[in-house]
Formats: C-alpha cells, structure tokens, sequence
C-alpha cells in the first residue's frame, strides 16, 4: 500500500434518503484500499479518501452500481 491518499468528491445519483446513504456509504468502504467516506444526501456527492495504488474509482463505481445508485466516476 502507498503513502499517497487521494481525496476527491465523487457525484452519486439516485439517493432519496437515509437507508440510501448508508448503503451508498457500505458500498464504497467494500473496496480495498478506502480509507474514508462521508456521503451527502442533499448535495448528492461521496467524498471519498482512498489509495489509488489499491482502490481504483472504477471499482467504487462497480460496488455503488450493485447496491442499486450511480457514482458519476470521470471514466
């Protein structure tokens, strides 16, 4: 694993209340190598710190898109 965290703000679509934060939030703490999430309801984003050595936003992408919303990834 790398020293080299990246932070970044990731828009999710599809989230209407709470039960859909905390399986947003679940979904991307699956993925090895984040080290941190905090998902917002009203501003429709998760704010997420990973090792991109280990966790690739495409992956978070694939977890979010299983537990039924969409992480708007630039790829």
């Amino acid at each position: 694993m790398s020293d080299n965290i990246i932070e970044k703000e990731i828009p999710v679509e599809g989230m209407t209340c709470g039960n859909c934060v905390r399986h947003v939030d679940k979904a991307i703490r699956g993925v090895a190598g984040v080290k941190a999430v905090a998902v917002d309801l009203m501003g429709n984003r998760a704010k997420v710190s990973y090792d991109p050595a280990v966790a690739t936003e495409e992956a978070m992408a694939q977890a979010v898109k299983k537990a039924g919303y969409t992480l708007k990834t630039a790829a």
